[in-house]
Order: C-alpha cells, then sequence, then structure tokens
C-alpha cells in the first residue's frame, strides 16, 4: 500500500539545503562511476559479446545485494521490480555494451545526455510534474555542453552505436521515472531495492547471454573488469542511485548523469592520450554550469504558488 507522505517538519533553510547538497554529491557518485564503464569495456572486456557482459555485471551483483538485505519483494513489487529492472538493466545494459563496443567511449555516453530532457516530458506525464522551462532549459544546456566535449569530425559515429546509445538512454529514463513514481517501500533498505532491480535485469538477461555464447577467452584484465562493473559500477552504483532517487527530485537525478560523458572522455584524455581543443573545454564548462544549475532550487516568481509533490511519492524506509 502506498503511503502519502506527510508534510516534513519545519527546519532551517541552511540544514536542509546541506543536508539536500550532502545526498546530492553522494548520488553524483554513481554516474561518476559509470563514466568508467566505456574505457573499461573498450580496453578490459573481450569485445562482441554484449549480453554477457551486461549479465555478469548485474547477476552476481543482484544476488549479492539480495544476500547482503535478505529482503524479497512482496505483493505488487514482484511485477513493478521486473518492470523497473528490465528497463534500468535488462534493456540498458546490452544496448550501454553496444555502443561502448561502437563508438568512442566520451561519444558512446553522449548519448546518455538526452536522458534529462526524456525524464523532464515523462515527469509531466507520469508525475505529472508542471512544464518547467528551467528544467528543460538546464537539460538543452547540458547536452549542448556534452555534445561540444566529445562530438566533433572525428567523433566516428556508427549508426547501430549511435541507436543503441538513444535506446538505452531512453530506456533508463523511464525506468528512473517509474521508480521515482512507485517510489521504495518503507521497510526496504536500498541496497535490497537495488539487488531486486539487478536480479530482475539479470533474469531477462541471461537467456541473452545463452544464446550470444561466452567469451572464449578471459583474462585476467577481463576479470577485474568485470568485477568493477558488478561490485561497484551495479551493487554500490545503484544502491546509491536508487537512495538518491527516493529523495531528490527527478529531473535533478537525472541532470547528474551528464557527469558520466565527461568523466569517459576525460578518462581518454588522461588513460588513451586524448587532448582538449579550447572548445572541448568550453563544452566542460558548459555541462558543469548545468549541473550544478540544474540542483538549485527553481526561481519563482512573487505570488507565484509552490507546486506540491506528488501524491503518489511514497514515504521511504529509514534504513538506507
Amino acid at each position: 500500500m502506498t503511503i502519502t507522505a506527510p508534510a516534513a517538519p519545519p527546519t532551517s533553510a541552511s540544514s536542509g539545503g546541506q543536508g539536500r547538497a550532502g545526498l546530492t554529491a553522494v548520488t553524483a557518485l554513481t554516474p561518476v562511476v559509470w563514466g568508467t564503464t566505456y574505457l573499461v569495456t573498450t580496453e578490459l572486456l573481450p569485445s562482441g559479446h554484449p549480453a554477457f557482459a551486461a549479465a555478469m555485471r548485474a547477476v552476481p551483483a543482484g544476488l549479492l545485494a539480495l544476500l547482503i538485505a535478505r529482503q524479497l519483494p512482496h505483493g505488487v513489487w514482484w511485477w513493478r521490480s521486473l518492470v523497473i529492472g528490465t528497463l534500468n538493466i535488462g534493456i540498458f545494459f546490452p544496448l550501454l555494451f553496444v555502443s561502448a563496443e561502437r563508438l568512442p567511449g566520451g561519444v558512446a555516453a553522449t548519448f546518455g545526455a538526452v536522458q534529462p530532457l526524456v525524464v523532464a516530458g515523462l515527469a509531466i506525464v507520469l508525475l505529472h510534474e508542471r512544464p518547467s522551462v528551467w528544467r528543460f532549459g538546464w537539460g538543452v544546456a547540458g547536452l549542448a555542453g556534452v555534445a561540444l566535449v566529445v562530438l566533433g569530425p572525428d567523433a566516428g559515429l556508427d549508426a547501430v552505436g549511435v541507436a543503441a546509445g538513444v535506446a538505452g538512454a531512453v530506456s533508463m529514463a523511464l525506468g528512473v521515472t517509474l521508480a521515482k513514481r512507485w517510489g521504495r517501500p518503507a521497510e526496504v533498505s536500498a541496497v535490497g531495492f537495488a539487488g531486486w532491480q539487478l536480479t530482475a535485469g539479470g533474469v531477462v538477461l541471461v537467456p541473452l547471454s545463452v544464446v550470444e555464447g561466452p567469451p572464449a577467452h578471459v583474462d585476467g584484465g577481463g576479470v577485474a573488469g568485470y568485477l568493477w562493473l558488478g561490485i561497484v559500477g551495479g551493487l554500490v552504483a545503484y544502491t546509491l542511485w536508487f537512495r538518491g532517487i527516493g529523495r531528490l527530485p527527478v529531473t535533478s537525478v537525472a541532470m547528474l548523469g551528464l557527469l558520466s560523458p565527461i568523466v569517459a572522455a576525460a578518462l581518454g584524455a588522461l588513460v588513451l592520450g586524448e587532448t582538449f581543443a579550447p572548445l572541448q573545454v568550453a563544452g566542460f564548462s558548459l555541462a558543469l554550469v548545468a549541473i550544478l544549475g540544474s540542483q538549485l532550487p527553481e526561481p519563482r516568481s512573487a505570488g507565484s504558488p509552490i507546486t506540491p509533490l506528488p501524491s503518489s511519492r511514497p514515504i521511504e524506509g529509514a534504513a538506507s
């Protein structure tokens, strides 16, 4: 049963702002970690096995989370977990690896930058939020900044990679919005909730990986890559991500995703020796300003009413 959250007790603006800033900073670690996915995929993992890589990222991490939390879905959460897990994991992961294998890391990550715009649109339909020029404006600015960083005459756009990148971003945007709409059961920890999604997504991925087949050989670097993507990029990152989605505005969380392509491009420069032109530096600056600006409260004209939170937002449990 969904419980409507009561009005929050009065707190000082400074303490509330500090609490949100801290939660935002912790949630931002997730897209920072995800930004390493593209380098790990191209440099460590066996190529040509996106479904196997996706399953290796989801299944062990999901089962470990369930073992830690010792909490299984109940009631409607069986099918809700399957839906969210399929969108955020089962569909998104293999498309992510297809895009990462076919496109340069920073370019592949760029298509995730459309996610905030998709989330802002879905929030109007699914969360009944009013249209906001503020949110769309920062989303467009962030997308433009990321594009300046990683897109150029030598970007090497591949049609299949582009399609996979865009489809993956849309799938995850819908999953993020539904996760916000349905919330998290009060008695379920963030680790357990992440475990539900990872395991449900893994159930979808295992048959695909069987059809695809495993790589002929996985060396030590590949094992390290799978462990990094599964434990850090899967279990830890999704625990922090779903915790942030439950407590922060969904469009603000989506904007944090712009950190992923920025990190991917930065790693390309630091590890692979790629260089940045002045226009790319300007793009970095614009993207960072957009991320920071999107976390600020929306300006309101004098006398304008404050839009209430969606009534479907449930109370979260204290455990996280």
